[in-house]
Order: structure tokens, then sequence, then C-alpha cells
């Protein structure tokens, strides 16, 4: 079945605009996702991602499923990467943005896990949020 809507026009992006989105994404995964990993910040994590998002993956072979709220709960309550004076690596490897949603794969080095994690992205109210966060251990 083909879908018509009369009227409506998709949001098109120029090369220079995605370059600029492309930016605002490192900004927000450098200043709030790795760095609220790294410190243990809750708060400051959990303001990149939109209320009830799912995180989906594999730690040690064993699936993993867990709500932003909880996902958020654990980050509070472990022992921060920071703290622990144990390595952290946070690496953005590639970013793809079409208008308003967005995908980023990153490299998270931390503990004793090398984590490959998958983030949807979705610009609401001028701001760009995970909506998604998949994740695996590559380690395993």
């Amino acid at each position: 079945m083909l879908w018509s809507f009369q009227g409506i026009k998709a949001q098109n992006t120029s090369k220079m605009e995605n370059q600029i989105e492309i930016q605002a994404i490192t900004d927000a995964i450098e200043n709030y996702y790795f760095k609220g990993i790294y410190e243990g910040d809750e708060l400051l994590l959990g303001s990149i991602f939109q209320p009830g998002t799912f995180l989906f993956g594999d730690i040690n072979g064993q699936p993993y499923f867990k709500t932003v709220d909880l996902y958020l709960d654990g980050v509070k309550n472990r022992q921060s990467p920071k703290d622990s004076g144990k390595p952290f690596k946070g690496e953005i490897l590639h970013i793809s943005v079409v208008n308003s949603i967005a995908v980023a794969e990153l490299n998270v080095k931390m503990y004793d896990f090398n984590y490959r994690d998958f983030l949807s992205f979705h610009k609401i109210n001028g701001k760009w949020l995970i909506v998604n966060k998949m994740l695996t251990d590559t380690n395993k």
C-alpha cells in the first residue's frame, strides 16, 4: 500500500545544516552521555534521554532490557568509572542524521567491558534526545 499525504512536506536539511546537527549530537554525547556515565551523574545523563526510553541488548551473553529509569538508578547506585580509577574511554564511531532523526554508533570502554552502543536520537523541541539505546559487550 502506498501512502500519500497531500500538502505535507518532510523536513529537508542541506549538507551544511546536516553538519550542524551532527555537531550538536556530538556535543550532546560528549557533554551529557559520556560525562554522565563517567562521573556517575544520573541527572546529567538522564537529561539527554527522552522519558520512557527503553534499553535493549546483551551483556556477558545474557539478554539485557531496562527502562531508562532503571538504568539511571543503576548509574546512580554503582561506583562511577571516575571513582573506580579504572580506565574509561568513550568514542563516537559514526553519526547519521536524516531530518529530525539520527543514529550514533559508539564504543564505550569501562570497567571490564567494551560496549558497542547504538543510540537513536530524535530532535524534540529543538533538542536532540536519545529515544532508544541498544548495546552489546564486544569482549565476549
